[in-house]
């Protein structure tokens, strides 16, 4: 079946009901795309697929096949991932480090959505978990990335 991550088709051989996460990283070898839960519960397998946020553990590969899949590795070609990102380094969010990847995917697809969020719909969003407990600076930094 015939993907199209980050721009670029590509061809898998992955069983269709494969989680897309794992055809990602395992058959694709972009492994910026975490795995957290592997129940869509903590989001940081968050890719964007015809940029909406998408668990990607629970995914299977074949409901996305010619569909844009976006992961973290090709967000910063994004003008609004490329100010989130920077935004997340300015406020230094991450402690861990290890959800970020999802974080700033969740991040991008609210703010492609909606550009100057209010407080309200950055925490509807915002439901990726993180351990570390760094969502002041997450919603900090959406902000900031909100503001240009």
């Amino acid at each position: 079946m015939e993907l199209i991550i980050n721009g670029t088709p590509r061809r898998v051989n992955s069983e269709a009901d494969t989680p897309l996460l794992w055809v990602i990283r395992d058959e694709l070898g972009l492994t910026g795309t975490k795995y957290g839960c592997g129940a869509a519960q903590c989001g940081a397998c968050t890719v964007l697929v015809d940029g909406q946020p998408t668990r990607s553990c629970v995914t299977p590969v074949e409901s996305v096949a010619g569909l844009p899949v976006t992961t973290i590795e090709a967000i910063g070609e994004d003008p609004v991932g490329r100010r989130v990102v920077e935004a997340w380094v300015a406020a230094q969010v991450p402690q861990c480090g290890y959800c970020q990847s999802g974080q700033v995917m969740a991040a991008t697809a609210l703010l492609k959505q909606t550009p100057r969020p209010t407080e309200e719909d950055i925490a509807a969003a915002m439901t990726n978990l993180c351990r570390c407990g760094t969502y002041n600076a997450i919603a900090a930094a959406t902000r900031q990335a909100a503001q240009g």
